[in-house]
């Protein structure tokens, strides 16, 4: 079972490397720590379980999080009409994504930083993603709101990138004017 212990920080330079895409049919390693991945998110959306074992809550999850630098993602939250998402996705990419922008008005947060952020991360209000599930099959998927800030968090991951990378204080008062805050 994934811990706190087996997330990487900031600090770590690994969390600063490009992915190397997933060939199919995928290891058993690799279908091991997906399923793995999935269960810290709900494990960690779990108040009994949560506790007993340390875990912060988290949606989603990288695998460069746990400092395997495959582009996977795991993903399980509920959006704004009440719908769960639970899912692993493996090479996964946004393909074409709206011209208005949104973001999170409290800020995004990170398994991998340990520490508050202050400022607004920019994000596409819709997306579309290609990817692919962990049988292989292809996969075309569009989110909105706050399911699409979610999915660019993640992919982000698999290239390197940080959520505070994107925030620029001297253009919030822009962002803010352009961007629809959730």
């Amino acid at each position: 079972m994934l811990t706190m212990i087996d997330i990487i920080d900031d600090r770590n330079p690994h969390l600063r490397e490009k992915s190397a895409e997933l060939t199919f049919p995928l290891t058993d390693e690799q279908k091991n720590i997906a399923e793995e991945m999935l269960t810290y998110l709900k494990n960690s959306q779990d108040d009994t379980l949560a506790e007993k074992y340390g875990l912060r809550p988290g949606v989603g999850l990288a695998a460069p999080q746990i400092d395997r630098l495959w582009r996977m993602i795991a993903i399980h939250t509920i959006d704004e009409q009440e719908k769960e998402h639970s899912f692993v996705l493996v090479n996964p990419k946004i393909v074409s994504h709206s011209e208005e922008k949104t973001y999170l008005a409290d800020g995004e947060g990170c398994l991998s930083v340990n520490y508050d952020v202050d400022g607004i991360t920019p994000r596409y209000a819709r997306i579309t993603v290609e990817a692919f599930n962990l049988a292989g099959e292809k996969l075309v998927l569009r989110f909105r709101d706050f399911m699409a800030i979610v999915l660019q968090h993640e992919i982000d991951h698999l290239d390197g990138v940080l959520f505070y990378d994107h925030i620029n204080p001297k253009m919030e008062a822009m962002v803010r004017a352009k961007a629809r805050a959730l």
